[in-house]
């Protein structure tokens, strides 16, 4: 399936108590996906902005970092990351990510729901 631009953006200032705005711009609806995605956007952040420090539960999400730089924070530490870079974040782990470049990093977040028999 492929599924153009939805052209739709929603700007989410101070996400989960990080710094300045993030744009989301939807890829996927959840009901287009056969297994349970609960999430599929391209998420924008200009340089010094973040995604605050979040935990996931009874869920994992993934993020395929597409431009820029930044750093990603967990339980373990923080860790650089650049474009090519893929991160998964478990289900009950908390994570966090910042922009520490100069140019905007940009990143496609996938959140599949945790697997119920």
């Amino acid at each position: 399936m492929i599924i153009r631009n939805k052209g739709i953006q929603t700007i989410r200032k101070n996400l989960f108590d990080g710094k300045d705005e993030a744009e989301i711009e939807p890829l996927f609806n959840s009901d287009e996906f056969e297994a349970p995605v609960r999430f599929c956007a391209r998420v924008r952040l200009a340089p010094g902005c973040s995604i605050g420090l979040h935990q996931h539960i009874d869920e994992d999400e993934l993020y395929f970092i597409i431009e820029g730089a930044g750093e990603v924070s967990d339980e373990e530490g923080r860790y650089p990351v650049s474009s090519g870079h893929s991160i998964l974040t478990r289900s009950g782990e908390s994570h966090s990510i910042e922009n520490t470049g100069s140019c905007d990093l940009v990143l496609t977040a996938v959140i599949p729901k945790a697997h119920t028999q």
